[in-house]
């Protein structure tokens, strides 16, 4: 479970932002990653939760902004948006695939502070 990890990590830099720019609450944090990262949006919300009392982010909502994923098939040459890498391309069945996207890791997009 590296959402606890990764809850621990966004609770550190959005201190390290509120100590820098002088804010005392987040009201919520926007966040991005890839479709395909093996981040799990809840489980993370609940680690988050956890960790997070005392300090500025408590009580804070995290959204989410999850990025598609997507494949470019050598053999038909389509780039295509799919939820799974499978290694099949499913526009001919090719399987001369790569992933192109949707394995972005987690970013601080936006805070909403007072």
């Amino acid at each position: 479970m590296h959402e606890l990890y990764l809850a621990e990590s966004i609770i550190n830099i959005v201190g390290d932002y509120a100590l820098r720019d002088g804010f005392k609450k987040v009201n919520s944090i926007l966040l991005s990653y890839g479709r395909l990262a093996c981040i799990e949006s809840k489980t993370l919300q609940f680690a988050f939760d956890i960790q997070a009392g005392d300090t500025a982010a408590q009580g804070a909502t995290l959204d989410f902004k999850i990025l598609p994923a997507a494949i470019h098939c050598f053999s038909c040459e389509k780039d295509l948006e799919v939820n799974a890498h499978t290694g099949v391309c499913p526009a001919c069945g090719g399987l001369e695939v790569i992933l192109t996207a949707g394995t972005e890791e987690l970013q601080i997009l936006e805070l909403d502070v007072d």
